[in-house]
């Protein structure tokens, strides 16, 4: 199914469309469909054009990007505006990119080539290949697969997966391995370094021939020979020993080796993935892990983030995981104290973690209705000390701080926090009033009135010219 293109396009500068009409006019040629920027309710990709910084601009860029789930690209067309810090601001408030026009040769190209790669990442990211294998609406995950995405499929990078255990590194080097676009790609080889036997570790990457040691009773390939023309994922490199660290880096810049106990050089062409839950950086300085491997396996890094850093994903992977074990009935629901203790609880395990409880959870329900509190077993249940956590846990302080940085006054983070608040509950009660009044503890009344008096308009945030087609 070929994308349908449509990107959004506004000016914050004020009596100057020159610039923003002649992109309408560039992306209409280049078969992308522009429209204008609905503030009441931002969707999509978009272009924002601004003359100065300030801190409206910045909550305008997190309101329309949706934080960064939204790829925005915010140009400006005065020098002025790009000074000091201004760039990182404008990036850690949403933009997914910012530059100025004026110091682009080819302004137009730049902003199109941009746009349609963000749209063919986007494409793979909606698919179901993603989205049944890879399931999570968070900010924190979108990010990491659209960077995942990009590697895997416009590039043949070596790409290092950073993250802790269960947050799903074979899952992601598995995607990597699907989307690379090599013709005639052959085999993904998953080797574990961790368990690895220091013995047999020339015969599991190099192989080796016929009578090389004891018990070589016949020639054999190794990960280097069976990962030939496709990817070698090497989980947990970080526990790789120093000797072998040496003979991998020779491997990967000669792509040459030889069997053990062979006198002939064997050639090898594999993307090369690895994963580690260690400070790979930190041990380079420790002396623990060599640099110059560090550099050669680490061309492309993606960090996996935690599920304590992705916990609006934690509901919808428990009902995915509910749903595996009975994929021909309907689905399991969750009692609503179920769902407080699972998105309360710790998952030092992650993903893994939490599908272990999950399916504990379906195995321990009977009966028709949801999932109820009897279902947790003795040692799920919360003592009385821990049983009120707070809720604005480093996460909600850090985001506080970051609107200070930002000059937003406290007249506007409350504001902030309310309309959050509110679309975040609209969000999960599929645009359901009633229900979503009920989760805000007000009534369907208030909740209307809060909609009304909090709603934003051009004025609201900041004036701006709204561009059409031609």
């Amino acid at each position: 199914m070929a994308w349908d293109m449509s990107v959004w396009v506004h000016s914050l500068a004020q009596n100057d469309n020159q610039i923003p009409t002649a992109l309408v006019e560039a992306l209409m040629q280049a078969g992308i469909r522009s429209r204008t920027l609905n503030l009441e309710a931002p969707k999509g990709t978009g272009v924002l054009f601004f003359k100065k910084f300030t801190p409206q601009l910045c909550e305008l860029l997190s309101k329309v990007s949706h934080r960064g789930q939204e790829q925005v690209l915010a140009i400006a067309v005065s020098p002025i505006a790009m000074a000091d810090s201004h760039a990182w601001r404008l990036l850690r408030a949403g933009a997914a990119d910012v530059f100025c026009w004026q110091h682009s040769t080819e302004p137009l190209t730049q902003i199109i080539s941009r746009l349609r790669r963000w749209a063919a990442v986007d494409q793979i990211l909606e698919s179901p290949l993603v989205q049944k294998n890879l399931l999570g609406r968070s900010l924190a995950w979108r990010s990491v697969l659209r960077q995942v995405i990009e590697a895997a499929h416009f590039t043949d990078a070596s790409v290092l997966l950073m993250g802790e255990t269960g947050t799903g590194k074979e899952l992601i080097a598995r995607l990597i391995h699907t989307l690379n676009p090599r013709e005639k790609k052959k085999e993904l080889v998953v080797l574990d370094c961790g368990t690895i036997v220091p013995e047999l570790a020339g015969s599991e990457f190099f192989g080796h021939e016929r009578g090389a040691f004891t018990g070589a009773i016949s020639p054999r390939d190794g990960a280097f020979a069976l990962a030939s023309e496709g990817t070698l994922f090497l989980d947990e490199i970080g526990e790789l020993p120093l000797g072998l660290q040496v003979q991998l880096l020779r491997v990967i810049q000669e792509r040459t080796y030889k069997r053990v106990g062979g006198s002939s050089w064997q050639h090898t062409d594999f993307r090369l993935v690895c994963a580690t839950n260690k400070d790979l950086a930190q041990a380079v300085e420790q002396g623990k892990f060599r640099s110059d491997l560090y550099y050669r396996i680490a061309a492309w890094v993606c960090r996996l983030p935690p599920l304590r850093e992705r916990k609006e994903d934690i509901l919808p992977l428990t009902h995915h995981f509910l749903n595996e074990l009975r994929p021909d009935k309907a689905p399991i629901e969750l009692d609503e104290p179920v769902r407080q203790h699972l998105l309360r609880r710790n998952y030092p395990g992650n993903i893994r973690e939490l599908k272990q409880l999950a399916v504990l959870l379906g195995s321990r329900h009977v009966g028709p209705g949801p999932i109820t509190l009897g279902a947790l077993p003795q040692d799920e249940r919360p003592t009385e000390e821990s049983e009120q956590g707070d809720w604005y846990d480093v996460h909600f302080e850090q985001a506080i701080h970051h609107a200070l940085d930002l000059g937003v006054g406290l007249k506007e983070i409350s504001r902030i926090a309310t309309e959050t608040a509110i679309r975040v509950a609209l969000r999960d009660e599929e645009g359901n009033l009633q229900r979503a009044a009920r989760k805000l503890c007000i009534t369907d009344r208030a909740l209307q009135l809060r909609r009304a008096n909090h709603r934003l308009t051009p004025d609201s945030l900041v004036s701006g010219q709204k561009i059409s087609p031609p």
